[in-house]
């Protein structure tokens, strides 16, 4: 699918992987961006940059997606494009971080792609064609030794997306899932954490690989492709994988 000429939203667009798909967009041509985020004055600072639409949306509010959308259908009369970005990182631990952050997380990774897809796939549907982005992580397919909530709510992300694309998939909308490593955002720490064993990617090289994957009509986008390895070697051995994570866990919390 091309979206030359088409309506797009992007959450968490306010910086990192968000504005570097925001922007691409422009460069491709899109007729409309919006650019949603909780801090609106840096959402405002990149819909300037695009010539879009900046509006303040906290995806872990259901009623604030559904305004994202009423708002972009205002504004450009459809949305055929939804990049269901953001994200948050959260207090590194394990099971004895406090619920709010676990709960924050089940709803930004996980409940906020559900609320989003309530709320675009019907017109999607209806018109035989759509864009629909899931940003997981290669945690969703790999976990993470830093962060449980992190590592758990990233594998609901792709269960979502996955879910998405078998029901959807027949019926026009376009469902993908991105999963890199490391990515050079507000995020990520300066050294990458665990993440970046195979490097830290810029949010444009991301957004290449998010481009070339919706062009290719796939569901896994893989920024950093050594990830696809790593889930082979998982699937084919998976009591060796978990062993070899624990060294990884071991070596991180000494």
């Amino acid at each position: 699918m091309e979206l030359t000429g088409k309506v797009a939203i992007v959450t968490g667009g306010a910086s990192g992987i968000g504005r570097g798909i925001a922007q691409r967009l422009a460069a491709d041509g899109a007729r409309g961006i919006v650019v949603a985020d909780v801090n609106l004055e840096r959402a405002e600072g990149v819909a300037r940059e695009v010539g879009g639409l900046a509006v303040r949306c906290d995806v872990s509010v259901e009623s604030d997606i559904q305004a994202l959308v009423a708002r972009a259908r205002e504004k450009f009369g459809q949305v055929d494009a939804y990049f269901s970005n953001a994200g948050i990182l959260g207090t590194p631990g394990g099971i004895e971080l406090d619920d709010p952050l676990w709960d924050k997380m089940w709803q930004i990774h996980g409940m906020a792609h559900v609320w989003a897809a309530r709320a675009v796939f019907p017109e999607m549907v209806a018109r035989g064609e759509g864009c629909f982005m899931v940003t997981a992580s290669a945690a969703g397919l790999l976990n993470i030794v830093e962060s449980a909530p992190y590592g758990v709510t990233k594998h609901a992300a792709l269960a979502v997306a996955e879910w998405l694309r078998i029901a959807y998939g027949r019926k026009g909308v376009r469902v993908c899932c991105l999963c890199p490593q490391s990515v050079r955002t507000d995020m990520v720490p300066g050294d990458g954490g665990s993440a970046s064993v195979d490097g830290i990617l810029s949010p444009e090289q991301v957004a290449e690989a998010v481009m070339q994957t919706i062009r290719d009509e796939s569901f896994l986008v893989l920024p950093h492709p050594e990830v696809l390895d790593y889930f082979r070697h998982k699937a084919g051995d998976y009591d060796r994988w978990i062993g070899g994570m624990q060294k990884l866990y071991a070596r991180h919390m000494a």
